[in-house]
């Protein structure tokens, strides 16, 4: 992997940690049940798509 690539996969993963982390505040402020699901599915989805970047390396 070239070093510009390293850097775009570390790019990717500090915006997902950026969305997982926004989708667990929100979850928690939420009221709504099917709102705070939905935040926390998201929240999964890019726990998933972080692991995906995560073992590129």
């Amino acid at each position: 992997m070239t070093e510009k690539e390293l850097l775009y996969v570390e790019d990717a993963l500090g915006h997902e940690q950026y969305f997982q982390t926004q989708c667990q505040n929100t979850s928690d402020q939420l009221q709504d049940p099917a709102l705070k699901n939905f935040s926390r599915e998201l929240e999964q989805k890019h726990r998933t798509i972080f692991q995906s970047f995560y073992d590129l390396l």
